[in-house]
């Protein structure tokens, strides 16, 4: 795991000092996604720089250093990630008379493409990554990410320089960089609270998407950008050919792509680890793990001493039934609450999942024993298992059959009793309602139901659910949304069924834009490579394969993973409700942290800053602090944007110039994967 930086100087106007100077100070932001090494390289003939920072896992020796070049001198890389299997790889390489210095992913990345080309390559590598690749020969410069989007690499221009990096505060160290803020992604990140790919806060700069390779040719300097996997293709492909199997051959199959997954993502020369919090999806890995292993895994949770709250005496019953060497830290909410003001700092762009905490500071928590952590990540898209695919399904039912006029005028019945204060009324008579009326927002979900009831088909159906400010335009000042996976139809997947609809959008857009963004920001923070073995593109095509039927029970998803679970763990100790975000951070905005709350969300500090308007802000603000509702995501997705906006008045990147990784002293964690997800928009029961 690592930071990758460069740019192409098309007017070639450095030379070669300016050039290695220049590059390294870009490389020097990303220390903490690298902390052992640092290399450059430059050819100021063509104008272009590759820089990188290492944390090294595989061959630990100078061999691993990069950037790195081919054997047969035409490539020169600066690679991100990992080739889980790559050893097989080097044997068919070496059968074909290739040799090779070390025993690095990376050298045998480059004798793949060398000797097969970069688009087999690509096909053949089973990895997490993102890199940049200089063609000596050719003089073209290409660039490629994994097909979940695990790994992130941003591009874009500033004047004739063409930038790309790990992380956005890289191209704040390169001095033609300008970072103008792009109010229309400004719109979207409100509604979704991160940001899309392929846009990026800053006007001219972009996120490449997951399973992308693209190509800069220095001849005319054209850009080709095109897919060499699809998920798209993986969906439709699997839902037309399903598998045909017993519910037990199919559990079968995934137990033996799952282990596979799991065993390549065991490979590594540093100490290794997993996250567990108890749930089905990290439960499941951790389980394979141990059956791999013949020494006790070691497994890393956090507890709370608010039992409402805490999850670590479920995450601890697995451990002890599996025997792994698990270790558990409970937290204080002043411990946890320390961590936000520096998560503009370790997320560099704006980005307002709250469970961004927990996931910081479980990987805090296992940084301070392993290297190498594995997630259990991604089985929620694959298999079928938020809540929000339930309620979605049940509105469809539910109102599908209206009349399109019908639906409008009971749409706009359902918003003006969206406008009374429900929370109110429940406090005034607490003894007559049950206990689930009175901790719903039934305001929230009335408005959010009324504004579904307006739509025309099931992707903007989703596309509203999936919403948290439901109009950013009436929010952010001269926004107009550019158009996503949820409003351009030439990127919806043919599917038989809406649930399979929801999965599908989540898996190009929630998935790789927030889930694992929040993972890689997190763990890289503090030096630590996560790996997300339910994400290896087997598990994602064969999960394609199997019918809903298996997958979903009633409301209950991911039946595949419980019951691989059930051969190792005992049904009792896993089978609970799914939870939502278990730190309490809506009530922390009403006492501890409503001062820094209040600082950021100043009216004459929104005022003087021009991108939002202030009365809607102000009055979700006043609604939240008196209880009438709980505005947590549609505050938080602005606090985070505020945080950050200060953080770029003072000089973000200098908090990663010199000193340990961030966070690598520290010892207090959270519990992450998915017993900490993200809180999804709030759906109106129907």
């Amino acid at each position: 795991m690592c930071g990758i930086v460069g740019f192409l100087d098309t007017r070639r106007s450095m030379g070669r000092e300016e050039l290695a100077v220049t590059v390294r100070r870009m490389a020097t932001s990303l220390r903490h996604r690298g902390p052992e090494d640092e290399g450059t390289w430059v050819d100021p003939q063509h104008g272009i720089a590759l820089g990188h920072r290492r944390l090294s896992i595989i061959d630990l020796s100078p061999a691993g250093h990069q950037p790195m070049h081919s054997f047969c001198g035409r490539y020169v890389i600066t690679f991100n990630g990992e080739i889980y299997n790559f050893k097989a790889l080097r044997e068919e390489l070496e059968a074909l008379g290739q040799e090779f210095r070390g025993h690095s992913d990376t050298e045998v990345m480059l004798a793949a493409i060398s000797h097969w080309g970069l688009d087999t390559a690509l096909e053949k590598f089973n990895g997490m990554f993102a890199f940049a690749l200089w063609d000596r020969k050719e003089k073209s410069l290409h660039f490629a990410r994994d097909r979940a989007g695990e790994k992130p690499l941003y591009y874009g221009w500033a004047g004739t320089t063409l930038l790309f990096a790990s992380e956005l505060k890289a191209f704040r160290r390169h001095p033609s960089f300008e970072g103008e803020i792009d109010r229309d992604v400004l719109g979207l990140y409100l509604r979704h609270n991160y940001i899309p790919a392929p846009y990026s806060i800053y006007k001219g700069v972009y996120k490449l998407p997951a399973a992308a390779r693209m190509t800069l040719r220095c001849s005319d300097l054209s850009i080709s950008i095109a897919p060499y996997w699809s998920a798209r293709q993986a969906a439709e492909r699997g839902v037309a050919n399903p598998f045909r199997g017993t519910e037990a051959e199919a559990i079968d199959q995934l137990n033996s792509l799952l282990t596979d997954s799991i065993v390549l993502r065991m490979v590594a020369d540093v100490p290794l680890g997993a996250f567990l919090s108890g749930g089905v999806d990290s439960s499941v890995v951790v389980s394979l793990m141990q059956a791999s292993s013949n020494r006790p895994v070691k497994t890393f949770t956090i507890g709370f001493h608010e039992s409402e709250y805490n999850e670590a005496v479920c995450a601890k019953a697995v451990a002890q039934h599996l025997g792994t060497e698990h270790t558990e830290l409970y937290v204080t909410p002043k411990q946890t609450m320390a961590v936000i003001p520096d998560l503009p700092t370790f997320y560099d762009e704006p980005f307002a999942d709250s469970s961004q905490i927990p996931t910081y500071l479980v990987s805090r928590l296992a940084r301070t024993e392993v290297t190498v952590s594995l997630s259990g990540d991604g089985g929620d898209e694959l298999f079928g298992g938020y809540n929000s695919y339930f309620w979605g399904r049940s509105i469809r039912r539910a109102t599908g059959w209206m009349p399109r006029p019908l639906r409008a005028a009971v749409g706009k019945a359902i918003g003006g009793l969206a406008a009374l204060d429900w929370n109110g009324v429940f406090a005034r008579w607490p003894a007559v309602l049950p206990d689930s009326l009175q901790q719903r927002d039934l305001g929230k979900s009335l408005q959010k139901l009324a504004r579904v009831l307006r739509v025309d088909n099931p992707e903007a159906l989703y596309w509203v659910l999936c919403s948290y400010w439901l109009e950013p335009a009436s929010v952010v000042l001269g926004t107009q949304e550019p158009p996503t996976a949820f409003t351009d139809r030439r990127q919806w997947a043919r599917l038989n069924d809406f649930v399979h609809t929801m999965m599908y959008l989540d898996t190009i857009t929630y998935l790789p834009d927030d889930i694992l963004v929040k993972v890689d920001r997190a763990s890289m923070a503090v030096s630590l490579e996560a790996r997300v073995p339910i994400l290896d593109h087997r598990v994602i095509e064969f999960a394609w394969q199997l019918p809903l039927s298996m997958k979903i029970n009633g409301n209950r998803g991911k039946e595949p993973l419980r019951k691989l679970l059930y051969r190792y763990v005992p049904q009792e100790l896993v089978d609970r409700p799914k939870q939502g975000f278990a730190v309490p951070v809506h009530k922390w905005l009403r006492g501890a942290l409503r001062p820094w709350a209040e600082d950021l969300l100043d009216e004459s500090r929104l005022r003087r800053e021009e991108f939002f308007r202030v009365e809607p802000i102000r009055c979700k603000w006043e609604e939240h602090l008196r209880g009438r509702h709980n505005w947590l995501p549609q505050l938080w997705g602005v606090l985070m944007f505020q945080a950050w906006l200060r953080e770029q008045e003072t000089s973000l990147v200098s908090k990663f110039e010199g000193g340990p990784p961030l966070g690598a002293a520290s010892s207090s964690g959270l519990g992450a994967g998915e017993a900490f997800p993200h809180p999804r928009p709030a759906v109106p029961a129907v």
